[in-house]
């Protein structure tokens, strides 16, 4: 089964084209040590939360725009693998490389892909990260394949859900401070491809105008909607 690192970070705007290079050059490293997908989003529409949203998640500053992005690998001996082979090729540029954003801040870990099709590159995307209880895990997959057919009835190109799986507590942040996690909890990744924005925003209105909506949430599943965090995005890097 494939297997999904995701990961957000907070990029200076002035840095976007370095950045844009950093990703470009990192995404062949990982395609040579096994990678099978790499893609890197810019944020177009990060709303803030009353509670917590994907900006206070990476600590997002004034002048920054954050990044929901993803690496896909055949399957998780893989991503071990090719991590590994990763953080010691020469060709990342190796300790000491100035970097045009700051890593202290990025969040990232391993998922278990669910279903979906990981390897499509949407023009516009809505990407997702929320707490699940782990006791209802099925409960969660059942409603939320049956939602991902909801948004492909209204024009989504690509429904994709993840399940956490190796998500290391970070000095300053991590997947788990940004959804506020329980100990009972499990994290879930997602994203929807959309054509365009325009398909995006007819998409959304028809959805939130479809009863069915409320029988599909995953708040069906135990899932606390409040501290679900969630952006609209658009392709920087596709490879």
């Amino acid at each position: 089964m494939t297997y999904v690192d995701g990961f957000v970070l907070a990029v200076p705007d002035a840095n976007k084209d370095a950045y844009r290079k950093l990703a470009t050059d990192a995404s062949v490293v990982f395609r040579k040590h096994g990678a099978i997908g790499f893609v890197e989003n810019w944020g177009v529409d990060v709303p803030q939360g009353k509670v917590n949203c994907l900006n206070s998640a990476v600590m997002r500053k004034p002048d920054e725009t954050v990044m929901f992005s993803w690496i896909v690998w055949p399957d998780k001996a893989a991503r071990d693998a090719g991590n590994a082979a990763v953080m010691v090729d020469p060709d990342l540029g190796g300790p000491g490389m100035e970097m045009p954003f700051d890593g202290m801040r990025m969040i990232y870990g391993g998922f278990e892909h669910l279903f979906g099709d990981a390897m499509a590159a949407p023009t516009i995307l809505d990407g997702t990260v929320m707490p699940i209880p782990a006791a209802n895990k099925a409960a969660y997959i059942e409603a939320a394949v049956k939602m991902a057919d909801l948004f492909r009835e209204y024009g989504a190109t690509t429904v994709v859900d993840c399940w956490g799986d190796d998500l290391p507590e970070g000095k300053v942040n991590s997947f788990h401070t940004a959804v506020l996690r329980k100990p009972d909890e499990a994290v879930v990744f997602s994203w929807i491809g959309w054509k365009d924005k325009a398909a995006q925003e007819k998409g959304w209105a028809a959805i939130m105008a479809d009863p069915r909506m409320a029988e599909l949430s995953p708040g069906t599943a135990g899932a606390d909607m409040g501290r679900m965090i969630f952006g609209s995005f658009e392709p920087l890097v596709v490879a």
